[in-house]
């Protein structure tokens, strides 16, 4: 998919494109490109406006093709509701809208002028950005493993129309930033999508040497279930012991930076399936739990980006890999481990395993003497039913580094929710047997398990994203989000 900017309407009648998409609002009058476009044609838009042939409820669409006095081939119109609540979302949901009709219609080139009417909220940058975002989000398609595939689109190239005074250079930029980005999430929903059988430890290491082979200044090593005896990571292969597949501990370095630059350091909980061990799940959605390695996905999605885009700083993956089965040989309730930490911890719950291998992971990086370390994962239900789907749970023993993260998702619309994680949180997880436990009472479910891994994270700059609600949705519409690529990068870009 091609993108490219035109700065500016004046010659919008005279694009020689297949189709021009357009927005309707309920509260504006004709302005700027529609009102071009509506002279250029002799009224022909206040004319479908008055028989009210033209919707704006959002998501709407109506094309007119053929029209005398326009070289493009068709208008496509879109609602997008009252334009003083034109945002980011009901531009990507506007475009998305148009790219289903695109796509339905054969369509291969178009100009999208959704944008032209945020210039005083978003940014050129981020005009485009999202442009390119909304567009890659509608096309991506999850086929792989279908005997019929989806037919090759046709679509290949969009135009993003942004006012006279936009910055091009900084649209342009937001335009190969947003194709990184989108490719980092197509790994990362991918991953997340691909079955148990097939998205194995051993095919996250297969999909990071790739990684290692497409981006210089990469670097990927493996660990494996001996070398992390040997390292003393307890908790980890704690999680793993009654399962067939071996573990792997992917570890992705990139360089862009001075060596003396000290690096962050990103860790992603890479459970690819999670049966809950002994303390087994209920049967009903636990197809689902193929979706509990998509913190490692969406790692591996951040380090994709980071590698195209050639990022001037220092970045390591970690990945715990694993998975999480019953057996005889697996871990019960009431096993007491060693981490690598030396700390000792009394295993109550074996479907609390997440934090069992992010606490390993975490004790590594310290080596790194990391600027940061945030860890990403599917950890908690009780932050799923605090934030739902919507955010991802955020929390923090640094305010500017939480900060930070919370306004990459502002900016990024991949928004996160900050939670507390308190000395009381720790409290929850007394042991009478080992230095603690790895879960508490019902209460704060969330904000204990942070709670857990901070106490690994010793004296360095921290932060713990919990996607149990974000990374993955449900229903008819089931399948990875890929988030939360988009506020990971957006926050690397700006560090």
């Amino acid at each position: 998919m091609n993108f490219s900017v035109k700065l500016g309407d004046n010659d919008i009648s005279k694009q020689k494109v297949s189709c021009i998409i357009l927005p309707i609002f309920s509260d504006s009058k004709l302005n700027g490109p529609l009102l071009k476009l509506d002279k250029a044609s002799n009224g022909i838009i206040s004319n479908h406006l008055n028989k009210s042939h033209l919707s704006s409820e959002e998501g709407k669409t109506f094309m007119l093709s053929d029209i005398d006095g326009i070289n493009a081939d068709s208008l496509l119109f879109v609602g997008c509701g009252k334009k003083d609540n034109f945002s980011p979302t009901v531009l990507q949901k506007a475009l998305s809208a148009a790219v289903q009709v695109i796509t339905d219609t054969n369509i291969r080139n178009a100009s999208s002028y959704l944008s032209f009417y945020l210039e005083k909220s978003l940014s050129s940058y981020y005009a485009s950005r999202f442009s390119v975002e909304a567009v890659f989000s509608k096309l991506y398609k999850f086929d792989e493993l279908k005997s019929k595939k989806s037919l090759i689109c046709k679509f290949t190239k969009l135009y993003i129309g942004l006012p006279k005074s936009s910055n091009s250079k900084e649209a342009k930029k937001g335009i190969k930033d947003g194709i990184a980005i989108s490719n980092g999430m197509n790994l990362a929903k991918d991953l997340g999508n691909r079955p148990p059988n097939i998205c194995t430890p051993s095919h996250l290491s297969k999909e990071a040497k790739k990684i290692e082979k497409k981006y210089k200044n990469t670097k990927v090593k493996i660990l494996s279930k001996i070398e992390m005896k040997k390292l003393g990571m307890g908790a980890f292969l704690s999680v793993t012991q009654g399962a067939a597949e071996p573990p792997k501990f992917i570890i992705i370095e990139y360089s862009g930076a001075r060596q003396s630059e000290r690096p962050i350091v990103l860790c992603g909980k890479g459970i690819t399936f999670d049966t809950g061990g002994i303390s087994l799940k209920p049967p009903g959605s636990m197809d689902e739990m193929k979706f509990d390695m998509c913190g490692a996905a969406s790692v591996m999605g951040a380090m994709t980006a980071v590698g195209e885009l050639q990022l001037p700083i220092n970045l390591v993956a970690l990945i715990p890999a694993c998975e999480n089965m019953p057996g005889s040989s697996a871990t019960r309730p009431g096993d007491i481990i060693k981490t690598m930490s030396g700390k000792t911890v009394e295993i109550l719950n074996t479907d609390a395993e997440g934090r069992l291998i992010l606490c390993d992971a975490i004790t590594y990086g310290l080596r790194y003497k990391p600027k940061s370390l945030i860890d990403v994962a599917t950890l908690t239900g009780a932050c799923l039913m605090a934030l739902g789907k919507y955010y991802s749970g955020l929390f923090s023993n640094d305010k500017n580094l939480a900060k930070n993260l919370l306004d990459a998702g502002e900016r990024s619309y991949d928004f996160a929710w900050q939670l507390p994680v308190h000395d009381v949180h720790k409290k929850a997880l007394k042991s009478n047997f080992a230095d603690f436990a790895n879960i508490g009472g019902r209460e704060a479910g969330a904000s204990v398990a942070a709670a857990y891994l901070q106490q690994f994270a010793e004296d360095i700059s921290w932060a713990h994203l919990d996607i149990a609600g974000s990374a993955w949705l449900s229903n008819d519409n089931k399948g990875s989000t890929g988030r939360p690529v988009q506020l990971l990068v957006d926050f690397l870009l700006n560090s």
